[in-house]
């Protein structure tokens, strides 16, 4: 571990549970889950956050050929368990050169994912024209699951959000012309559900969008 929690909606300094205030406080936020500092990829690290959260652990499973897991984080604290997770993988780019994937799962309110997708938060459903029909479709652990293009995102990265397993899911993709990966029907596995298969996972390098969206 390195570094301390944070706003998970602008990375600001959280104050810890105290005297005045039984949750972590953001100054500009208020009330807010901390994301936990970004643990650097390894089989470990995702069985940490594998067993302290409350909400899917989505990753592309198997995941595209190439492609490397390359970090995870989650917002939440020891007494709340995780109400949000983040899980970055890279690999080779449909369109050459490299391509980058954050899959954010989270309660409603956490803000996380909006972050990534460098929208202002914290749920994605003011960006989302939902009685049009869905520009993606994958499988979330199992079900077949619509996503729609999130709009109004910087010029370098694609975006699509929907819901699985009663949550936001979220995939934040760069650059913007690898959101092409989100059109071949991906298959997501929640890796709660992947038991020792979790040990099989390739590791990669920390991807820096997971510390700097």
């Amino acid at each position: 571990m390195r570094g301390e929690p944070s706003c998970p909606k602008c990375g600001g300094r959280v104050r810890a549970p105290g005297l005045f205030a039984d949750s972590w406080q953001c100054d500009v936020h208020g009330t807010v889950h901390p994301l936990q500092p970004v643990i650097p990829p390894s089989v470990e690290a995702l069985s940490v956050v594998v067993h302290r959260t409350q909400v899917p652990v989505w990753m592309p499973w198997p995941l595209p050929v190439g492609w490397l897991f390359t970090g995870v984080t989650y917002a939440g604290d020891d007494r709340s368990g995780g109400r949000a997770t983040a899980v970055a993988c890279s690999g080779p780019g449909p369109l050459g050169g490299m391509g980058e994937l954050i899959l954010v799962a989270e309660e409603l309110g956490v803000g996380l994912g909006a972050r990534y997708a460098g929208v202002d938060g914290p749920d994605p459903g003011p960006y989302m024209s939902v009685e049009k029909p869905p520009q993606a479709k994958l499988l979330a652990a199992g079900r077949p699951t619509p996503l729609w293009h999130v709009s109004a995102t910087p010029d370098d990265r694609a975006v699509f959000a929907g819901e699985a397993r009663g949550m936001w899911l979220w995939a934040v993709v760069w650059p913007e012309q690898s959101g092409l990966l989100m059109y071949d029907e991906l298959v997501l596995t929640d890796l709660r559900d992947a038991g020792a298969e979790v040990e099989l996972v390739p590791c990669g390098a920390l991807s820096p969008r997971l510390l700097e969206p």
